[in-house]
């Protein structure tokens, strides 16, 4: 997906044990406020969706790997 691309922003692009949420730019809290208000405008609810989709199982992840569900 397209919002990953704020990976390659970091150096190293791959840490298995860094947890996303909260670390990358478009995998931030405010970012995701946009997200989840793209769920209430038709034309864009279909991408809200997706992308809330996609930080819940990156927070998931984190929870599995780290024990946490955010970077603070």
């Amino acid at each position: 997906m397209v919002v990953d691309v704020d990976h390659l922003l970091v150096v190293p692009v791959y840490d298995a044990l860094r947890c996303g949420i909260g670390f990358h730019f478009l995998h931030g809290f405010i970012p995701i406020a946009f997200y989840t208000v793209f769920c209430f405008i038709p034309k864009l609810r279909i991408i809200g969706i997706g992308l809330i989709i996609h930080m819940a199982l990156d927070s998931l992840d984190c929870q599995i790997t780290n024990g946490i569900w955010f970077v603070s």
